[in-house]
Parts: C-alpha cells; structure tokens; sequence
C-alpha cells in the first residue's frame, strides 16, 4: 500500500499506541458503573409503568408487600434526585410523623409503615412519613381538623391534601384511601415533590 506523503512513521506508532492506551483506561475506569448505570436505567423504565403502592379494601388498608424501604417510597427521578445531592444524609425508621395535626393524630391514630428523614444540615430537612389509618374515619375528620389547624385543603382523589407554611417550614399531607401521607420541608422542597409521591403511592 502506498504510504501518504508527510506522514512519519516513528511518530504515528507511538501516537497510536498512546490514543489505544488512553482509551483502554478509560474503559477499564468505566467498567464498574455500568451495571449500575444498566441498573438504574431498567429500574427508570420500569417505574414508569409500575403499579401504584397503595390499594385499600373497604375501610382496611394494609402496607404494600412491595414496600420494603424508602428506596421503595420514591419514584426513581425523585430518589436520584435527592440521594446526588452533596452531603445529604438518609434514616430510615418507624417513628411517628412530625406533623403539626397533633389533634388529628390522636383521633385516627395513624400505624406508620416508614419514615424517611432527609438531613443536609441541622436546619435543612425533609422528612416523609407513609402510615396506614382508618379509612371510614378519615374521610369526615381529615379536613375540617387540618383547616383548623391553619392548613389549606383540597381534594385529592377520594381524599384530602392540605399544606401549610410557616416560616422556613412547610408541611404537606395527603390522607386517601386509608393511608397518610405526610411530609414536612425545612429551608428545601424539590419541585414536586408531593406531587410525585402521590403519582407513585396512589
């Protein structure tokens, strides 16, 4: 084969090698994240066609077998959202929510299925709490108890969503089809982000 005019051998060997070489580690740097980049790309898909987590009978609702922790709770945009964000710290546990309807609470006496506590700094918080409660009861005192707690109501499906601000803080609750929803932001409230819990959930 005829050999291009201008072009040095000595130095286009060593270039290539080095190009090869560069490449090579940068595939061997690689290789680790790509299950979990195939990972979460399925898991992206398939949240999109998932069945919603919760399903009441009659006045009972119980916890979804497919609840099993706080990766579970949130939609996939939600959860990548919140787990890249820098220093953020995650608990999971059962403790009541740290909602402000104390009156409300002890009327339907909520049973909490997870509480996901989101901390950047002391106060920069969110915490999201899932429990189940009697759905027959909630229906007639969910509003008028968060009304007259300073909240804003509307409807939600065959139940409620009300909001109230005070300060740097926020609370959102959702009461539906035998579950409660409730989550409160300090000094941070991604976009949408009862919204999308609600999507997920219900």
């Amino acid at each position: 084969m005829a050999r291009v005019g201008g072009r040095s051998l000595w130095l286009a060997w060593p270039v290539g090698l080095i190009c090869a070489g560069i490449i090579g580690a940068l595939v061997w740097i690689a290789a680790p994240g790509v299950p979990g980049a195939i990972d979460f790309a399925g898991q992206t898909l398939r949240g999109s066609t998932s069945t919603p987590l919760a399903e009441a009978k009659g006045g009972t609702a119980t916890p979804p077998a497919q609840l099993r922790d706080c990766r579970d709770l949130y939609p996939d945009s939600l959860w990548a959202e919140l787990v890249w964000t820098p220093k953020v710290l995650l608990s999971q546990n059962t403790s009541a929510a740290a909602t402000s309807a104390t009156p409300l609470v002890d009327a339907l006496h909520p049973k909490v299925i997870l509480t996901c506590a989101w901390r950047l700094k002391a106060a920069t918080t969110i915490s999201t709490t899932l429990a189940t409660v009697d759905a027959a009861a909630a229906a007639p005192l969910a509003q008028p108890a968060l009304v007259g707690q300073g909240f804003t109501c509307s409807a939600s499906g065959d139940g409620v969503r009300c909001t109230k601000a005070d300060g740097e803080t926020i609370e959102e609750d959702v009461i539906r089809s035998g579950f409660w929803l409730s989550s409160q932001f300090r000094s941070w409230h991604p976009d949408g982000f009862t919204d999308r819990l609600v999507e997920r959930i219900w």
